[in-house]
C-alpha cells in the first residue's frame, strides 16, 4: 500500500518509514523538519523508488490538501508531534498548536480526501499516541485500553486531546481510524534530549549524568524497531476504532536503566573510573509521573504481536549504535535545547 507517514524524519517516524519500505510498501514522508527531525534518519531509503519526501507542517491545511491530492495514499500513519515533556513544561503553546490543531488539520484533510475518493473501505487513518495520556500508576497495576485518561503534563494533555479528536472523527464522520498508545521508545536515531541518549553522550564526555529526583520513576521500555513493526501490524490487521496499547514488557526504574547503560559502556568503552560514578541526582521534574506500565494482552491475543527485543538486548544495541555513529549525534549538538536542562517550570 501507499502510506503517508507524518513526522517521518523523527525518531519513531523514521523507524516506521524504514520498516514500511523494507516490507514492500510505498511511503510518502511528510515532515516539517523542526529541531528534532533529521533526514539522515531515512538516508538508507531516500533513493528508493518507493520513497517520496514532502516538507510541510501539519498546521498548514492547504499544504496537506495538496499532498493528499498529489500522492493519493491508501493509509495515513500520523506520528508528527511535539513529544518532549520538559519542553512542554517550558512552552506548552507549541504542543497545543502541533498536537491538537495539527491533528485536527490532518483529520480534516484526510476526511476531505477520503470522502472525495468515495469513502473507500480500505482507507485507514492510524493515530500514534502515548501511554502518558493515562496518567501515573502506583507500585502495582498496568494501563489497559479501558484505563481512564488522566494526563498530568502539557505534553500528555495535548496527546490526550488529539486522541479524543480521532475518536470523534470516527464516530461523527465515519472516518476509519486506528489508534495506538505506546510505552517509552528507545533505540537508534533517538534525538539527544531524551534520557537514554543523554546518559550515553554525557558518559562518553565524562560529564555528570543527571537523574531526576531519586531515580525511582518507572517506565516500560519499547525498542523502536519493535514499535515500528507493531504499528504496521495494527495498520494491516487492526480493527477500526479499537485502540491497541503497545508495550515493551520491559519495566525498569530510571536509576536501574542508567546503571545498566553505565555497565554496558564500562564494557564497550572503558574509562578510568566506572561511568556510574558520574550519576548525579537533580531536582525532579514538576508533575513527574511515578510509573507507567502497559498491559499488551489485546495486541498479543487479537493480532499475534509481542516485542522481540528484551531491555538488555535493546540497550546493548543502542549503545553500540551511538558508539558507531558519532557523526550523526555530533551534528545535532548545537540544536536548540540539546545539552541543557529544560522543564524546570
Amino acid at each position: 500500500m501507499k502510506i503517508l507517514v507524518t513526522g517521518g524524519a523523527g525518531f519513531i517516524g523514521s523507524a516506521v518509514v524504514r520498516r514500511a519500505i523494507a516490507d514492500g510498501h510505498q511511503v510518502v514522508n511528510l515532515d516539517a523538519l523542526t529541531y528534532a527531525a533529521c533526514l539522515e534518519n531515512v538516508a538508507s531509503v531516500a533513493d528508493s523508488p518507493a520513497y517520496a519526501f514532502e516538507q510541510a507542517d501539519i498546521r498548514d491545511r492547504a499544504a496537506l490538501d495538496r499532498i493528499f491530492t498529489a500522492h493519493a495514499p491508501d493509509a495515513v500513519m500520523h506520528l508528527a508531534a511535539e513529544s518532549h515533556v520538559d519542553r512542554s513544561i517550558d512552552g506548552p503553546g507549541a504542543f497545543i498548536e502541533t498536537n491538537v490543531n495539527g491533528t485536527y488539520n490532518m483529520l480534516e484533510a484526510a476526511r476531505h480526501y477520503w470522502e472525495g475518493q468515495g469513502r473507500p473501505g480500505g482507507f485507514r487513518f492510524h493515530h500514534v499516541s502515548t501511554d502518558e495520556v493515562y496518567g501515573s500508576l502506583g507500585a502495582t497495576g498496568m494501563f489497559t485500553e479501558d484505563t481512564p485518561y488522566a494526563p498530568n503534563s502539557p505534553y500528555s494533555a495535548s496527546k490526550a486531546a488529539s486522541d479524543h479528536l480521532v475518536r470523534a472523527w470516527h464516530e461523527t464522520y465515519g472516518l476509519p481510524v486506528l489508534m495506538t498508545n505506546c510505552s517509552n521508545n528507545y533505540g537508534p536515531y533517538h534525538f539527544p534530549e531524551k534520557l537514554i541518549p543523554v546518559v550515553i553522550l554525557r558518559a562518553l564526555a565524562g560529564q555528570p549524568i543527571p537523574i531526576y529526583g531519586k531515580g525511582e520513576n518507572v517506565r516500560d521500555w519499547l525498542y523502536v524497531e519493535d514499535h515500528a513493526d507493531a504499528l504496521l501490524t495494527v495498520l494491516q490487521k487492526g480493527q477500526v476504532a479499537r485502540p491497541y496499547n503497545i508495550g515493551g514488557e520491559n519495566e525498569a526504574s530510571n536509576l536501574e536503566l542508567v546503571q545498566k547503560l553505565c555497565a554496558i559502556l564500562d564494557e564497550k568503552r572503558p574509562a578510568k573510573a566506572p561511568y556510574a560514578d558520574l550519576i548525579t541526582f537533580v531536582a525532579d521534574r514538576p508533575g513527574h509521573d511515578l510509573r507507567y506500565a502497559i498491559d499488551p494482552t489485546r495486541l498479543r491475543t487479537e493480532l499475534g504481536w509481542r516485542p522481540s527485543v528484551t531491555l538488555d538486548e535493546g540497550l546493548e544495541k543502542t549503545v553500540e549504535w551511538y558508539l558507531n555513529n558519532e557523526a550523526w549525534w555530533r551534528a545535532l549538538q548545537d540544536r536548540d535545547g540539546v545539552g541543557t536542562r529544560l522543564g524546570r517550570g
